[in-house]
């Protein structure tokens, strides 16, 4: 009986059938699909995208070089270096992360104290050479400087899952 029923369906092409319905029934029902340069998908505010360095309102740098988010890391992708200032205080005088190795795994924006290093709205970074997904301190700050209010609207929306 059963192998009746299987050449049965082989002839009669259930499965075809059955596939060109579910196909003719999709055609007319709205389409999910997102024209991408142009239409943008509803982001969520804990995406992790493109690193940035932030700042105090006054302007000053908040990175105060404790090296958490270089020990956290995983991937070994970020890279400090700090000075003493005038006042005994230290001061990040370098700050590199190789975006090459960078995981995405958002560990470096946890560890951080005073929320210095984060991960920003962007999510584009195609480049066309590996040099410029190595990124130091001046563009982490630009990232930071560009992507502030986002960023800070961000953090606020996700203070209750911190």
């Amino acid at each position: 009986m059963a192998g009746l029923d299987r050449v049965a369906r082989a002839f009669l092409l259930t499965e075809l059938i059955q596939g060109f319905a579910l196909t003719f029934r999709y055609m007319f029902k709205p389409k999910v699909t997102v024209n991408y340069p142009y239409e943008r998908s509803p982001q969520s505010p804990r995406f992790r995208g493109e690193h940035a360095l932030r700042r105090y309102p006054n302007g000053e740098e908040r990175c105060i070089a404790c090296k958490l988010c270089e020990a956290i890391c995983p991937a070994l992708a970020i890279t400090i270096e700090a000075e003493p200032r005038d006042d005994g205080s230290r001061r990040c005088t370098r700050y590199d992360i190789d975006m090459t190795k960078c995981i995405y795994c958002g560990f470096c924006q946890e560890a951080c104290p005073v929320d210095a290093i984060v991960e920003g709205p962007t999510l584009e970074l195609a480049t066309e050479t590996r040099e410029e997904l190595l990124y130091d301190k001046e563009k982490l700050l630009a990232n930071g400087d560009q992507w502030e209010s986002q960023i800070a609207a961000n953090l606020l929306a996700d203070v209750r899952h911190r």
